[in-house]
Parts: C-alpha cells; structure tokens; sequence
C-alpha cells in the first residue's frame, strides 16, 4: 500500500467545445509534470470501444500524486486555479460540467507501519 493519491477529473465541454477543450487541458500537463510529486498526469479523451461502453464525461485527467501533500499543493497552483475559475465557473468558459474525485490504494483499515519505529 502506499500514501499515493490517484484523482480523476472529468470534464464535460459545452457543445462543440470538445477539442478546444481537450487542447487547453493539454497545454497544462508540461508544467505539472515538472511538480514535485506528480508522478501522472495525462488528459484522455474517451474513445468508442465494444469493451467499454459505460458513460462518463467524454475528457478525462489521470493523476497520480506521491501524497496528499503534493496533489493539494497541485491544485492551488495559479496555473490551475485560473483554468478552473476561467473555464469551469466563467459563464465564457468551455466545461458545461466538472467532477474531481480523489482516490487512494489503501485499505481503510490498513495496518501501515511506521517507518523507523520498531
């Protein structure tokens, strides 16, 4: 088990918005890459598959952060919090709809050990 956080941020666009969209979430992934603790982070956008036919919103980040620490670091950044301010609350913006989930591989009741405690 590990202290990782996984997050998924899924974004709706407007209509007809999709590709600007998905350009504009791409032009994010550079300077988040070069965070301390961002070991992922990659937009998706949704595919037609037999496999997979669940619904969603059709742009999707994968992140995966070293610790809660970092991620939240991450999202206080002026860089992402001017995109969600501009684009997910303006009235102008591209993103009709948002949701943002963390996740983590732990167990709740997981009995981590305490690194140099013995």
């Amino acid at each position: 088990m590990s202290k990782k956080i996984y997050c998924i941020a899924m974004f709706k666009p407007k209509p007809g918005k999709l590709n600007e969209l998905f350009k504009v979430l791409q032009a994010l992934e550079p300077n988040t890459l070069r965070e301390d603790g961002c070991l992922q982070y990659r937009v998706t956008r949704q595919i037609e598959n037999p496999f997979a036919q669940g619904s969603g919103y059709p742009i999707a980040f994968q992140e995966i952060w070293a610790d809660k620490a970092s991620f939240e670091a991450h999202c206080q950044r002026k860089e992402i919090t001017d995109f969600f301010q501009s684009q997910c609350v303006a009235e102008s913006g591209l993103v009709e709809d948002s949701n943002v989930c963390v996740y983590s591989d732990e167990a709740e009741d997981f009995d981590a050990p305490v690194i140099g405690e013995v």
